[in-house]
């Protein structure tokens, strides 16, 4: 149990620092952690006329291989489907696009449109 206790601070971490680092680099911060039917997004963003869906993956090793490896097709599927849910009582003019924030001890690593 402490382990997924250990698990979930480093996240929810790790989301923190995303967060700041987006704002610092002129996103507004729209929304974190939106929970739908279909899974949760992490972060969502916005910054000029873009609205940025983003998954925060944040290792405290490479034990496991890069961040952005732990982001699948059935995750890639996921947040589209959130997406489409996101939009359905929503009415934005905006272009969207797919965000990766790897958040390691190295620092932060922004992959802009990580997956279509």
């Amino acid at each position: 149990m402490a382990i997924n206790g250990e698990k979930r601070r480093l996240g929810f971490a790790g989301e923190s620092r995303a967060a700041d680092y987006l704002e610092k680099c002129g996103y507004k911060i729209v929304e974190r952690n939106y929970r739908c039917p279909f899974g949760e997004v992490d972060i969502i963003a916005e910054r000029d006329g873009v609205l940025a869906f983003i998954e925060v993956k944040t290792r405290s090793s490479d034990y496991f291989g890069a961040p952005n490896q732990a982001v699948d097709k059935k995750r890639m599927q996921r947040y589209k489907n959130c997406v489409r849910y996101y939009f359905v009582h929503r009415e934005i003019d905006c272009t969207v696009r797919f965000d990766i924030i790897e958040v390691t001890r190295a620092g932060i690593n922004h992959i802009e449109n990580a997956f279509i």
